[in-house]
């Protein structure tokens, strides 16, 4: 418990980190969401200094960044200046949708990766295995951009997959499972970025893992032993190279997550992304500041997922939990 109470407090203090960074650096950031209500001649600049006043932006950012921590503490994360409605509704409605995308992601990474690095390491040097790692170190190389951007126009071009929005405009007539069908057909080009590019990392890393512990010598014995080569791998060594994996998975999942905010923005999908994006460029503080949190709060969740599995799968670091209490 010393263990997940030393990350948790980690946790804590980099959410507020990050808080207090998202106030600063927008308080630096030029211009506001009133600069074009300025170039109105018929608003008057009295209206303008009570719209500030009234969403206190008049204040100095202590005292506003102090208020905001205030109401966050009770789910409030202020009130949205172009929405005209307070931001965590609105966020929560686009964040389901992300994290379908991310949790779908994620799980065929992970599904995909696996295996698959287990896979050729134990075929490593083999032509399979130079053909994929050649692939991996492609996809690595080449921006996650590029590579949406790509996809996007081969499914436009070819119109393999559905793209833009989160359903068809005439699903509403549609039975749930055909509803069902309609979400999964927009939902397939999105995700199939993010695993694209999120497996060409995962795959090295679990092959890497898999090779070292494959040279131990009690490897070697087993094999020795006459114990089948399937058992061998997924009963004996895997379960050994899962803890680097399970380390990885905080990292995966953040990678996932900033990386859906931006394929969500070229595919069209209904997320954080496109939403943070407008918030962005209208200055909408409050609703900028809302997303990155909602970003990092889930950033934060799978590193102590990942952190709560290591504790329950390596007796080292319960020892280590037990040694510093």
């Amino acid at each position: 418990m010393n263990y997940l109470g030393r990350r948790l407090v980690r946790a804590v203090l980099l959410l507020i980190g990050v808080s207090a960074l998202c106030f600063l650096f927008t308080e630096m950031a030029p211009g506001s969401f009133f600069d074009e209500m300025r170039l109105n001649p018929q608003i008057s600049p009295e209206t303008i200094a009570a719209l500030r006043s009234h969403y206190g932006l008049d204040q100095p950012l202590a005292v506003r960044y102090g208020r905001w921590m205030k109401s966050a503490l009770h789910g409030n994360l202020g009130y949205s200046i172009a929405y005209n409605t307070p931001v965590a509704p609105l966020l929560w409605s686009r964040t389901k949708n992300t994290l379908l995308l991310t949790t779908t992601a994620l799980l065929l990474t992970w599904m995909i990766s696996v295996p698959l690095g287990v896979w050729t390491a134990n075929r490593s040097g083999g032509l399979l295995d130079k053909t994929i790692n050649l692939a991996c170190s492609l996809l690595v190389s080449i921006p996650e951009l590029v590579i949406a951007v790509a996809l996007l126009a081969i499914a436009v071009r070819w119109r393999i997959l559905h793209v833009g929005g989160m359903m068809s405009t005439d699903a509403e007539g549609l039975s749930a499972w055909a509803k069902l069908q309609d979400v999964m057909l927009h939902l397939a080009l999105p995700a199939f970025i993010l695993v694209l590019c999120e497996t060409a990392v995962i795959v090295r890393h679990v092959r890497a893992s898999v090779l070292e512990v494959l040279g131990a010598p009690y490897v070697q014995s087993a094999r020795g032993l006459g114990i089948g080569q399937a058992r061998l791998l997924f009963r004996h060594v895997l379960p050994v190279a899962a803890n680097p994996a399970i380390s990885l998975l905080g990292f995966s999942l953040a990678g996932l997550l900033s990386g859906s905010l931006m394929v969500e923005v070229v595919c069209g999908w209904p997320g954080l992304g496109p939403l943070i994006l407008e918030a962005t460029l209208s200055r909408d503080l409050y609703l900028v500041i809302g997303g990155i949190m909602f970003s990092a709060l889930f950033m934060v969740g799978g590193n102590l997922v990942a952190d709560v599995m290591l504790l329950a799968l390596d007796p080292r670091i319960r020892r280590e939990g037990r040694d510093a209490h």
